[in-house]
């Protein structure tokens, strides 16, 4: 039987949930087929090959191979391991009651994975020539990323009644990154922090972000219209497709700081992070 009734999980959702599965992954996986409302994503296929491509690209790695790897390789780690397990949760979580918890605490250690990921390349490249400080933020991302993936494990975390203490522990790490971004700011600049430092785009990624994770604990637009977004346009469903969209504005900005940088051909200079 599921772990938790429609109406615990779904408050607002008043139809086209997917019924028991009886301990049978078969009938898990055979849903995916199926109009429900636990459709689940496949972001990760998208991000799996984005990455392949990346990693392969010929010219990418001129100054330090395993070093540029790894960078990237973080990021694209995160973003497949988060939206992998999340498909795999919303696939089996009517099979029963402990697949249903263990799968929900890969989903939301998923969700600390990305953002930990997500920030290894834009500080690596934002703070190029200024190794020090770099180290101490990747240290305190790490640090909470990993305080965030501990908490998930409590089995309360996934109940209902904890919605928004979810997207707190996620929106404080993703926020964590505010002071870094003052420190770059003020150290380069307002105009090349968002021209060169590509601040826009990550500015816009955690717009998004910070929107997909208020309307899931709101649950905007389904609670305005009970019944109204069973299928589709519900804030799950629209969380995800932001973070999905996010992950590929955080992909594009890193991007170009990364052509910035061989641009410069490794040269740095006293008076710049970058």
């Amino acid at each position: 039987m599921c772990s938790l009734t429609a109406k615990e999980t779904h408050d607002y959702l008043l139809h086209g949930h997917r019924p028991p599965n009886d301990a049978s992954f078969r009938a898990c996986f055979k849903s995916i087929f199926r109009i429900h409302t636990e459709l689940a994503t496949s972001g990760f296929v998208l991000f799996l090959f984005l990455g392949i491509l990346t990693m392969l690209r010929p010219n990418m790695y001129f100054m330090a191979p395993l070093q540029e790897k790894v960078v990237f390789g973080m990021f694209f780690l995160g973003a497949v391991l988060c939206l992998s397990f999340s498909w795999l949760f919303h696939t089996v979580y009517c099979h029963s009651e402990k697949v249903s918890r263990t799968f929900s605490k890969l989903d939301y250690s998923g969700i600390a994975l990305l953002i930990m990921g997500s920030f290894v390349p834009w500080l690596y490249y934002s703070f190029y020539c200024s190794p020090q400080p770099r180290l101490i933020y990747l240290s305190i991302v790490c640090v909470l990323g990993i305080s965030a993936i501990i908490v998930a494990q409590w089995d309360r975390f996934a109940t209902p009644k904890h919605r928004q203490t979810r997207a707190g522990v996620f929106l404080g790490l993703g926020l964590s990154g505010v002071v870094p971004t003052m420190h770059f700011t003020i150290a380069e600049g307002f105009v090349k922090a968002t021209t060169v430092g590509q601040m826009g785009w990550f500015f816009l990624m955690a717009v998004m972000y910070i929107t997909g994770a208020g309307l899931y604990a709101a649950r905007i637009p389904e609670r305005f219209f009970p019944g109204k977004f069973d299928i589709w346009f519900q804030s799950h469903q629209i969380f995800h497709v932001l973070v999905v969209a996010a992950a590929f504005v955080h992909f594009y900005g890193v991007s170009n700081l990364q052509e910035f940088r061989y641009g410069l051909e490794g040269g740095c200079t006293d008076d710049t992070l970058l």
